[in-house]
Formats: C-alpha cells, sequence, structure tokens
C-alpha cells in the first residue's frame, strides 16, 4: 500500500493535480488557501485585491512583529474597497477552493489547516473526497485519525481554536495507527522555523497522545522550514510532510 501524503497546499492547485500519481490514495493535512506567499508578494489573495507593493509592506510589518501596524494597514486596504470586505474575501476564498477541489485526487482523505475556511470545504469537495476532523479511517488495513485546524496565535487565521477544543478533537480520535494533524506535537525542535526565525505553536494534547497511545507514525505540516523535519517519540516516527507549495512533492507512506 502506497499514500501520498500533503499539507500546506497554499494554492498550488497545479501540482496538487499529480501528487496521488502513483499512489493507492492521496491525504492532504491541510492549508490549501493562500491570502498571502511570504516568498513572492505577488501571489495570493492579498496582493490580488491590493497589490505586490502593499503586500511587501504588510509582510515586512508582520516579520517585524508590528502586528497592530500590520492590521491597522490591513484595515484601511479593505475600507478602500467598494462593498463588503467579508463578500470580496469569500469570493476569492471559493475561487480558490473551486480549483484546489477540483485538482484534488481522488481518493483523498483531508482535514483542515489553521488557513482554512472550513465552511466552504463541503460545496467543492467531490465523490471520494473524504473531510475528516476529530475522526478516524481505516486505509489500507491501518487506521488513521485525523486533528484539523490550528490554535489561537497573534496571527489571528482563519482556522484557530481554543485549546480545550482541539484536545477535545484528539480525544475523539483514540487509538490509531496514523495520527494525522496540521500542526505537529508541541516538541520544540519540530517546532522552530528557520527561515521566519520563531516557533510556531505544537500541540500538548497531540504530544500526550502520541506517549499515551504510540501510533506508528505522527504525520503533520505548519511549519514550513523545521529546525527537525522528523523525531522519534517512543516507537512513533513524528514527521513533518513538508511545504507542499514549495516542494510541489508528497512524502510518501508505504506499508
Amino acid at each position: 500500500m502506497r499514500v501520498h501524503v500533503v499539507s500546506d497546499v497554499h494554492g498550488r492547485a497545479d501540482a496538487l493535480a499529480r501528487a496521488g500519481d502513483g499512489a493507492d490514495a492521496l491525504i492532504c493535512l491541510g492549508d490549501l488557501v493562500l491570502f498571502i506567499d511570504y516568498a513572492d508578494h505577488s501571489q495570493g489573495i492579498f496582493p490580488e485585491l491590493f497589490g505586490a507593493d502593499n503586500a511587501a509592506r504588510y509582510v515586512g510589518l508582520r516579520t517585524a512583529g508590528r502586528f497592530d501596524e500590520a492590521r491597522v494597514m490591513s484595515a484601511g486596504l479593505w475600507a478602500s474597497l467598494d462593498g463588503d470586505p467579508g463578500e470580496h474575501i469569500e469570493r476569492m476564498v471559493d475561487k480558490q477552493y473551486a480549483e484546489l477541489f477540483a485538482a484534488m485526487p481522488t481518493p483523498a482523505y483531508m482535514t483542515y489547516g489553521n488557513v482554512d475556511v472550513p465552511r466552504f470545504w463541503a460545496g467543492h469537495a467531490r465523490d471520494g473526497h473524504h473531510i475528516l476532523d476529530g475522526e478516524r479511517v481505516e486505509i489500507g488495513g491501518l487506521t488513521f485519525g485525523f486533528v484539523g485546524g490550528g490554535l489561537r496565535t497573534r496571527y489571528r487565521t482563519p482556522y484557530e481554536i481554543d485549546d480545550e477544543e482541539y484536545a477535545a478533537k484528539v480525544a475523539a480520535v483514540g487509538q490509531v495507527d496514523v495520527l494525522c494533524a496540521h500542526i505537529p506535537p508541541a516538541v520544540p525542535e519540530l517546532l522552530y522555523d528557520v527561515v521566519a526565525r520563531r516557533f510556531e505553536r505544537g500541540s500538548e494534547a497531540t504530544l500526550q497522545a502520541i506517549k499515551e497511545t504510540q501510533p506508528k507514525y505522527a504525520l503533520f505540516g505548519h511549519v514550513h522550514q523545521p529546525l527537525a523535519a522528523r523525531t522519534r517519540i517512543g516507537r512513533t516516527e513524528c514527521i513533518n510532510v513538508g511545504h507542499f507549495r514549495a516542494r510541489r512533492t508528497p512524502y510518501a507512506l508505504e506499508w
């Protein structure tokens, strides 16, 4: 059995269409939408609406930790648009999801990332697309559990939830062979991004579940350039499957 795993797709529909080639199934761990590309300021919803120069300025403020200034700048740009800013965002997000789900291979098992907007997914999913969050499924004789979303941060991305709600989803998954989530367990070397030079948030609940239940694998994404892409916790191999937007190749899991 061969399964390909991707995370942090961020608008890369072209590569996503080929991600299932040679595999029995595809697993997607979220962050399908691209709001802004920190490496290429011309890509994403923000520059499409406001231009690359404004995107570069906005990225600069956030990278410098000047979040209040970034929010003021963003609010001013959104206010300059005709109509309700929320309608503009929904239109652009819906457009990206239409392209991404059309490219998504089948069968695919997927959960949300912190940058996703879950309420749009069901309207674009096709036959063979299985959306799972706090749920488990059998693939090729192994039990896979899926935990979607992210935890609260100062970045205020679209799908951040309270620690207690996240922990409840981890608990609902229970004992599995492969634990799949967007964010990593709370292990420092898995959370530090060496390019952004900051720690992302990881899940203490996921870490505890790994220690207690010892799945064969724990798969995740979220940290684009991690200090460590993998580590072992007991018998569990913890693996960052990679920043798919940049790598354009999936992680292959075989058994």
